[in-house]
């Protein structure tokens, strides 16, 4: 046990933050596979990898029109969903890989971007002069912070692993992290260089980012 690392990764904080370390999403789905599990892989060192742990949703496969256009949309055949889809297919490939996923919430509504609100509101737009790309479909991940809750809960409890790795950037996990913590196992959180919060020190046993700092990047 005590040489095993579980590595436990939030895939959608993951894909938000990758742009901000790396510049830019690779336009290769199969290329951002690759780097997740390099940088899991990376947590490992002297342990035995237990398994990885990837957390993400499918993209929304329903189909809509955009209410300022009128346009037909199959969201199923966006260029996002497809890259998403053959992400998750190649994650799939990899040894030791386990995908854990949720389900998008949709609410059959198309609100108006945050940056356009205010000059909504203020006058400043007029709202016939909005366009398709000023709305967006509302949707949310459901199950993904339960499904992580549980893994740390289970890899704890049943002493699977000496060492767990969550690769996440917010506070949901704490409670599941003092659980894992009282049962003896050292919990690392990897925030890809993100700023958390200092009380969340007190929650873990571990800093460390094994992907390059943004932050010294952009020193001259």
């Amino acid at each position: 046990m005590y040489k095993r690392v579980a590595i436990l990764v939030d895939g959608g904080f993951f894909r938000k933050r990758f742009p901000e370390v790396y510049g830019s999403l690779p336009r290769s789905p199969i290329e951002l596979a690759k780097k997740l599990y390099t940088m899991a892989m990376a947590h490992a060192e002297d342990y035995d990898l237990y398994r990885i742990f990837y957390y993400d949703c499918p993209p929304l496969s329903k189909k809509a029109h955009n209410p300022i256009s009128g346009r037909a949309i199959d969201f199923a055949k966006e260029p996002q969903a497809i890259y998403i889809n053959t992400y998750l297919e190649e994650l799939k490939k990899k040894r030791k890989m386990a995908l854990r996923l949720g389900h998008i919430s949709e609410f059959n509504e198309w609100h108006i971007r945050p940056a356009y609100t205010k000059d909504l509101v203020s006058g400043k737009l007029s709202p016939t002069a909005l366009t398709e790309n000023n709305v967006f479909y509302a949707m949310k991940q459901k199950g993904v912070d339960m499904k992580i809750g549980i893994d740390i809960a289970t890899l704890a409890l049943k002493k699977l692993v000496g060492k767990i790795v969550l690769i996440a950037g917010d506070a949901d996990f704490v409670p599941a992290a003092k659980l894992a913590r009282r049962e003896g196992i050292d919990f690392v959180l990897d925030p890809m260089w993100c700023h958390i919060h200092a009380d969340l020190y007190e929650h873990i046993d571990g800093l460390e980012s094994k992907c390059p700092n943004p932050n010294k990047k952009r020193t001259p």
